[in-house]
């Protein structure tokens, strides 16, 4: 059996030098942090997929509660968290809130993991 070897530490300017594309730099990564934390409650994954599936491309917040079985505050709350990662729009009409899919963004979230 041979002893295994010691490691040479390097000396070459080239061993450190990148190889391939440019890494995400810190404050693209926190913009794309606030994304998948977005993305990271089942609840807002929900609420995305209730918002997508609606034929007229949006949903009424008075809409969204009862399949959620959670109280109209604590969507609401859900639904400012998707609107403030860019993932939905909100639209005020009277005493409601109506909620889109902002055009592109899912899109974009699958953008972000084919690049990393």
């Amino acid at each position: 059996m041979t002893a295994p070897s010691t490691l040479e530490p390097a000396t070459g300017q080239d061993c450190c030098a990148p190889t391939g594309p440019t890494t995400l730099g810190a404050e693209d990564a926190k913009r794309k942090a606030v994304v998948f934390k977005a993305l990271g409650d089942p609840n807002r994954l929900r609420l995305l997929s209730m918002v997508k599936a609606e034929a007229s491309g949006e949903a009424c917040v008075c809409d969204l509660t009862e399949p959620l079985g959670l109280g109209q505050p604590t969507v609401s709350h859900h639904l400012k968290i998707l609107v403030d990662a860019g993932l939905l729009h909100r639209q005020k009409r009277g005493t409601w809130a109506y909620y889109s899919l902002v055009p592109g963004a899912l899109d974009d979230v699958s953008g972000i993991l084919a690049t990393l």
